[in-house]
């Protein structure tokens, strides 16, 4: 019996640490891909992928100071380390398969590693889901500032970039191109002045979700979700869900498997020490327009193959 505990030492298969936080897990060819932040070395993001969710096999390092570069149709700045040779922030990497151009392209949060001044997304990609991506440069969508984000993708191929804009104080909702790689419109700007970060997005039963945070820094905070029947809105007003820290972690990302089930994933940092930070994983229930997830200790993949929660 597999099991994974909330708050522990999350291991990949040769017993090594997984470093994929603010990450993303894409479905793809009968295998989960894990995406997210590895801060160690020359390293900004890695992938790691698995069949059960339980067993995970570190693929690459898909985005290094060392990736290789090329400019795209946006005017972008091409910057994987800063002048002093230090590296910059890449954060919360979120990547999608495009059906139509075969591409998987990763969105994310980029900072010239020196403040938060800098506000922009940059994007990446790869003909293969744990390739060497090549990066492509960062910029302000419509010229706005964009930190804290997530990709989601609708049924119909129609993808989404949501960003924390105005210095954490809205997040927009934007609509991409066909190809993914850049943006075609502004469909929502949401919450203005309530200061939240660290979106996720669900559909269940042709309802939008979005999961987020507020604005405390490395600490946990109550986390809160909104509805709409459309992506471009009216978006219903923040209500909250989980306890008073969200069970001490911050949303990274929803996963729906493969057979509907709903987990929640997110982040429980260490603000002391960056490597120390560890995952959450609960599972999400949706009824009458509520979004709930409730506290377990630890997830577990029993011999038939099902996953459950237990405090056992």
């Amino acid at each position: 019996m597999k099991e994974l505990v909330n708050g522990g030492k999350w291991l990949d298969q040769d017993g090594n640490l997984i470093h994929a936080h603010g990450g993303h897990i894409l479905f793809y060819n009968d295998y989960y891909y894990w995406y997210g932040e590895d801060r160690r070395n020359h390293y900004y993001v890695s992938c790691y992928r698995s069949k059960d969710l339980f067993t995970w096999e570190f693929r690459n390092h898909i985005l290094t100071t060392d990736s290789p570069t090329s400019g795209m149709r946006i005017r972008t700045k091409l910057k994987l380390k800063r002048e002093d040779g230090g590296k910059v922030n890449l954060e919360r990497p979120k990547v999608l398969f495009n059906e139509k151009t075969k591409q998987f392209v990763l969105w994310v949060h980029f900072e010239n590693g020196e403040n938060y001044k800098e506000a922009a997304c940059a994007i990446a990609t790869s003909n293969t889901p744990d390739g060497d991506f090549t990066y492509h440069g960062h910029f302000n969508p419509l010229g706005y500032m964009s930190r804290d984000c997530t990709l989601y993708q609708d049924d119909d191929g129609t993808a989404y970039f949501i960003s924390a804009a105005r210095d954490n104080a809205d997040l927009h909702i934007y609509r991409l191109q066909d190809d993914y790689l850049n943006i075609e419109k502004l469909v929502a700007q949401l919450w203005q002045g309530e200061y939240r970060e660290a979106p996720a997005v669900i559909k269940d039963e042709n309802v939008y979700y979005m999961c987020n945070s507020f604005c405390t820094g490395w600490a946990p905070n109550q986390g809160k979700f909104g509805f709409a029947k459309k992506m471009g809105g009216p978006w219903s007003v923040l209500q909250d869900f989980g306890d008073e820290t969200t069970y001490l972690s911050q949303p990274a990302f929803i996963l729906k498997t493969q057979d509907g089930q709903l987990f929640y994933f997110g982040d429980r940092w260490d603000a002391k020490d960056y490597f120390n930070s560890s995952y959450v994983v609960l599972p999400l229930e949706i009824s009458n327009q509520r979004m709930a997830i409730n506290y377990y200790e630890k997830a577990v993949l029993t011999d038939s193959g099902k996953i459950k929660f237990t405090n056992e």
